[in-house]
């Protein structure tokens, strides 16, 4: 057994030990390989990093990943002094005490009793968008420049909320939209989704970031005995036999739709993450402070300004993920914000794409979803006959998944408000913030005058304030008539 004493002398980039749950662990060789960053780990060389460690790490990812040999042996408990306590792990107590999770009326309320009880680091994570905030704020704002044109005297005494989305029967018009490193904001993090996805019967896109493993949401779905379904979210990686390794990974464990990513061949600039990661170094006596950048680990790789994931994805690579994916389920393209890249999808078979901006997080003035729905109901309407669209970004109450449905839209995805409800209350916040949407969009359906998602037609919404935003020539179209 190590002494924390023999430990504490490995803390440099020459020889970097850490001590995790009890076990000592060489990380020398593994710094520049960290999809972190080296200094995050530097900051713990030679002491112990469990409390930094477990909420971001699906359990056995050290123990799989480095090899054994590096496994140097357990530590003595009686001899650990646990790194000092930084900016990162203060909760925010300084805000009024949790709101009972009776007075959460929609999910706005979930945002604010999550303010008020989860970490900086954790707040941060989740609340903070690209540079201006522009495309978060338009995300939120665009939902209300679409009205509605209600019919009245209609029998409205039974309502049909169930949706087909990616092959899979939907009690709601929903899904819980991938988002990382949710035990940053509750100990059993992405769980809290895969179980209210269960009990409410919809759909849950697994990130690839997920702070919990696969094998483990993929083992809690099949505990539950319930409905819903896991669809994976995958980040290509600069190495094609990585992303292969991932998406085989996915199909074994059944995972019944496969989301590609592609609006990141970078990283936005988030300036709240980068701000709060500097003051937090500072805190640590760092004195400089590196922003993201891809680690260059393959000799043959250029570096690319926060870049971590694969900067030369390109259409012609769906052709090796389909044939990685095969029949497990359709294929998804996540990160559409143009009608020209919606047509391309269509044009390269692609069964179904979700129009994002991925939550204002990348490049910051991209559109809305909705606009982007509309922009392909002006120029390439046939899109949406042709494949499966679907939504995300700002929705928060039923009304919008009734506007995105009416103009189109197969189904609706909520990330953030997820992440909010199960940082205030777990599992239990996860399965009312869905009961809300649940209750918000029957109310709505029967207010507007129709009983099925199947009759919503483009006509019952007034979108023109939000059309005038809308290109009024595309190089790549002729000028057509739009659909509405």
């Amino acid at each position: 057994m190590l002494d924390a004493s023999e430990v504490a002398k490995h803390n440099s980039r020459e020889s970097c030990w850490v001590v995790i749950q009890e076990h000592v662990y060489d990380v020398t060789d593994f710094l520049d390989e960290h999809p972190g960053g080296a200094n995050i780990i530097l900051r713990y060389a030679g002491k112990d990093a469990t409390e930094e460690y477990l909420p971001v790490h699906p359990p056995g990812t050290i123990e799989n990943d480095l090899p054994k040999e590096k496994h140097l042996g357990k530590v003595d408990p009686a001899t650990i002094t646990v790194a000092t306590a930084d900016v990162d792990s203060n909760p925010r107590t300084q805000l009024p005490p949790g709101i009972p999770i009776q007075l959460c009326m929609n999910l706005d309320d979930f945002e604010n009793a999550a303010k008020g009880v989860v970490t900086d680091r954790a707040w941060t994570y989740y609340s903070s968008a690209a540079e201006d905030l522009q495309s978060h704020q338009t995300n939120l704002d665009d939902w209300k420049r679409v009205t509605f044109r209600p019919r009245v005297l209609r029998n409205v005494q039974q309502v049909n909320m169930k949706r087909r989305l990616l092959r899979y029967d939907s009690s709601l018009p929903i899904f819980i939209a991938p988002a990382a490193l949710a035990r940053l904001g509750h100990p059993d993090g992405e769980l809290c989704l895969a179980r209210g996805a269960s009990k409410q019967n919809i759909p849950y896109g697994v990130s690839t970031a997920s702070s919990v493993s696969a094998e483990d949401l993929s083992r809690c779905m099949y505990d539950e005995a319930g409905g819903g379904c896991l669809w994976f979210q995958l980040y290509v990686k600069k190495q094609q036999s990585e992303t292969r390794s991932i998406i085989h990974r996915a199909k074994e464990l059944g995972f019944k739709a496969l989301l590609v990513t592609v609006d990141t061949p970078v990283v936005g600039k988030r300036e709240e993450d980068d701000r709060h990661k500097a003051n937090v170094a500072l805190a640590a006596g760092e004195t400089t402070v590196p922003i993201i950048a891809s680690t260059t680990v393959h000799t043959d790789e250029i570096m690319v300004f926060r870049g971590p994931y694969s900067s030369t994805f390109t259409w012609e690579d769906l052709a090796w993920i389909r044939e990685e994916w095969g029949n497990a389920g359709p294929i998804c393209l996540k990160g559409i914000t143009t009608a020209e890249d919606a047509k391309l999808a269509c044009d390269f078979g692609v069964e179904s794409i979700l129009l994002s901006n991925h939550g204002g997080r990348q490049l910051d003035s991209a559109p809305s979803s909705l606009r982007t729905l509309l922009e392909i109901r002006r120029f390439c309407p046939e899109v949406l006959d042709r494949c499966e669209v679907l939504v995300d970004g700002g929705a928060r109450r039923g009304n919008d998944i009734l506007k995105a449905l009416c103009l189109g839209a197969r189904g609706v995805g909520f990330g953030r408000p997820f992440m909010y409800a199960l940082s205030a209350y777990g599992t239990e916040g996860v399965t009312k913030a869905i009961q809300i949407l649940s209750d918000e969009l029957q109310t709505s359906m029967r207010l507007l005058g129709v009983t099925s998602l199947d009759d919503l037609r483009p006509h019952m919404v007034n979108a023109r304030e939000l059309e005038a935003t809308i290109m009024v020539e595309l190089p790549e179209f002729s000028r057509t008539r739009p659909k509405l």
